[in-house]
């Protein structure tokens, strides 16, 4: 007997591409996806009847920021008077305000800051979220935030990965190369002892890490058993894609100014493309990710929120799902695939979430409208009719 079944549903598995499945039941046990297709009358100690809704895997939001404290409001006033993202940084604004209030917040008002949007994201069908330390700049906030994202696991049903990106920007009274040796020699070990990150990230740009930091981290996350992501070819190209990819990175993340030499290097080793929609879009970029090239050479598009205090405050992975399809010009099977499959890839997380097939967690959503394209049609007023994790309808 399976613990429930879905009857009646037509099924998106995002498997092999975007399209609908032949079979209408889904079964689950043990909080992972049992089977698909069996007999609408197959035992269970509890039915769900989708009632021919749409049926896709939970939204997998693989980039974000989302623990912090305070707003960049006054940043953003800035922005709309003319300043560049580079300007505001080489005055002292940027990542370093957002820094300063993450130190003086407490573990506990993190959490209670970060909870709220995490709610507003899984409200609309985020089963799985990707959450970044980088706010903290020191031993003692990296570990704190790190920490606090743990903590949240235990508040909401969600799937919560840790990322460590102590990598994020130099902080003040401190130089590039002092500052990466303290996050490999000190924080790092500390972080793979506690078990708080499975992944490690770097800002790879011209105003903060270089190519051969990239290298020198990726080098000992991979002997400390962690996956490997990168912030690569945002604001300018300095060579960092290749290097990634070169190094196994999971992912590159935001690609605005990546050359097709990057593309085909992220074909060769596997590498995601994570396309950040709602950065470009608030920092009134103009440049955009090169979308055919990802195309041509294959390579796997994932979408996310980037959500963050200060380029990309969006607390709403549908919303940025719509800007992918008008700004990117993404399709609809690209969009669909993106907060789906190719997100769970970015996380390294593929045989686990992101499709609706046998041995992946039970992570679904019911969506009343008319076609799964809706979703990236109609901008606001849309939620699941229900959201189901590991089985169990939240």
């Amino acid at each position: 007997m399976y613990d429930l079944l879905l009857k009646n549903a037509r099924l998106f598995p995002m498997v092999q591409d975007a399209g609908e499945a032949p079979v209408r039941t889904l079964a689950v046990s043990e909080g992972r996806i049992a089977a698909l297709g069996v007999p609408a009358n197959t035992p269970a100690k509890e039915t769900f009847d989708a009632a021919g809704r749409i049926v896709l895997p939970g939204f997998v939001d693989c980039h974000t920021h989302a623990l912090y404290a305070g707003n960049r409001m006054a940043e953003h006033n800035l922005r709309l008077r003319g300043m560049t993202y580079e300007q505001i940084a080489h005055t002292g604004g940027g990542i370093h305000t957002t820094v300063q209030a993450v130190r003086i917040a407490s573990e506990q008002q993190l959490v209670e800051e970060t909870l709220p949007r995490l709610k507003t994201l899984r409200g609309e069908g985020v089963t799985t979220v990707e959450i970044k330390s980088g706010y903290g700049l020191d031993m003692e906030n990296e570990l704190k935030m790190l920490r606090a994202i743990r903590q949240l696991r235990r508040h909401i049903d969600m799937d919560i990965v840790a990322t460590f990106l102590g990598a994020h920007a130099i902080p003040r009274g401190s130089n590039r190369g002092d500052y990466l040796a303290e996050v490999i020699e000190k924080m790092l070990p500390v972080v793979v002892n506690e078990k708080l990150a499975e992944s490690v990230d770097i800002f790879a740009e011209n105003i903060a890490f270089d190519v051969e930091d990239l290298r020198r981290l990726f080098m000992q996350a991979k002997k400390a058993g962690l996956n490997a992501r990168a912030h690569t070819d945002q604001l300018s190209n300095i060579g960092a894609t290749i290097a990634a990819a070169a190094h196994g990175a999971l992912s590159c993340d935001h690609l605005e100014h990546a050359s097709e030499e990057d593309v085909l290097a992220m074909h060769r080793a596997g590498t995601v493309a994570v396309l950040l929609p709602g950065a470009f879009y608030f920092l009134r970029e103009t440049r955009k990710p090169p979308v055919e090239w990802f195309r041509r050479h294959q390579v796997p598009m994932a979408v996310a929120t980037d959500l963050n205090p200060g380029s990309s405050p969006i607390v709403s992975l549908l919303t940025v799902m719509h800007m992918g399809a008008i700004t990117f010009g993404l399709t609809a099977a690209e969009i669909l695939l993106g907060v789906t499959r190719n997100a769970a890839a970015a996380l390294g997380r593929a045989d686990k979430i992101g499709s609706l097939a046998p041995g992946r967690h039970a992570d679904f959503t019911v969506w009343g409208v008319p076609a799964p394209e809706f979703l990236l049609y109609q901008m606001g007023g849309l939620k699941p009719a229900a959201v189901f994790f590991k089985g169990k309808k939240t």
